[in-house]
């Protein structure tokens, strides 16, 4: 598989999608964030300090993947046309899983979104209980599925 991000020189470039036609493209990727069982319940009761944590982490998301060109350089400036942030509080092993999905039209996929979606997400996360507990640690941050464009489906697990 040929990567697309370098000239005939070897030199880094943004990929020309000038010629691509517009599809329907969107990606899923998840995250987790570990945390101690007491901050897990914290955050679930609403008595953390700074707020409700799943609300502003949900809003930082957004905001995140939107700004996802200006983080990675090689990234084109996107249209999204619809974005969703979803937690998943796992008790038990005192974890909380991001779920981001980005959908658009375009010449190009929203992969890179949807993992910064889930990156800033956890991210916050951090920021906002990371007075109680400071060893709360971000993982498993991948791409779940993708759909749209010259490349087609993906889904993480299937050949």
């Amino acid at each position: 598989m040929k990567l697309t991000h370098f000239d005939e020189e070897g030199r880094s470039r943004m990929v020309d999608v000038t010629e691509k036609s517009d599809t329907f493209r969107v990606a899923v990727a998840s995250g987790k964030v570990y945390m101690k069982p007491e901050t897990l319940k914290r955050i679930l009761d609403k008595e953390i300090e700074k707020g409700d944590v799943f609300g502003v982490a949900r809003v930082a998301a957004i905001m995140g993947l939107k700004k996802t060109s200006d983080l990675i350089p090689m990234c084109h400036p996107l249209n999204i046309t619809g974005a969703d942030v979803y937690f998943k509080p796992n008790t038990e092993e005192s974890y909380v899983e991001i779920t981001v999905s980005v959908k658009l039209t375009g010449k190009t996929g929203v992969e890179m979104e949807a993992l910064t979606g889930v990156s800033v997400a956890a991210l916050t996360i951090y920021d906002m209980c990371k007075a109680i507990d400071k060893e709360m640690t971000i993982s498993d941050i991948m791409l779940l599925s993708k759909s749209g464009g010259k490349s087609g489906e993906f889904k993480r697990g299937s050949l």
